[in-house]
């Protein structure tokens, strides 16, 4: 079966604005946030930024205490060489829809071993300069601007 050449990428942060990252187990070194493909065509951008979010880190988005922030933004790139043979013939793009989401620094966090290898909160900038792909990192820099003065988790 071929993936969707549509997903999202979830940029997880905290008030203090570090961004987790995680590494990919089929390419170390290989830094981003957490990403995703559709699983049908007709699956809502939301549910798959929130099951994305739970199956790469453990994170639920219960949409009270943990809330999914769509940025209704789109970016459309060219899907890497390396990757292309899980898409259908001839499909060499992908669209990409940006979600963030704010979770206080000691949410505990777990990794699905066959998808990452480790994590690391780290700054702003140092996160945007760690990820592999530029669309995530320019949507690690542009965090600030979407977070806006009121968080995106309660305390209670």
């Amino acid at each position: 079966m071929h993936k969707i050449p549509e997903s999202v990428l979830v940029v997880i942060h905290t008030r203090e604005m570090e961004v987790l990252l995680i590494e990919r187990a089929d390419r170390p070194g290989f830094w981003q946030s957490v990403t995703g493909s559709l699983d049908a065509p007709d699956e809502p951008l939301l549910e798959t930024a929130a099951r994305e979010l739970f199956e790469e880190t453990g994170i639920v988005a219960d949409g009270e205490r943990i809330r999914l922030h769509d940025w209704n933004l789109s970016n459309i790139y060219e899907i890497y060489p390396t990757w292309r043979h899980r898409y259908a013939p001839g499909v060499t793009h992908n669209t990409e829809h940006v979600f963030s989401v704010c979770v206080p620094r000691d949410i505990p966090i777990t990794l699905s071993p066959r998808e990452h290898l480790r994590y690391a909160w780290l700054p702003l900038l140092e996160a945007a300069d760690r990820c592999f792909s530029s669309s995530n990192a320019e949507a690690v820099l542009q965090l600030p601007r979407h977070v806006g003065p009121q968080p995106y988790y309660s305390d209670s």
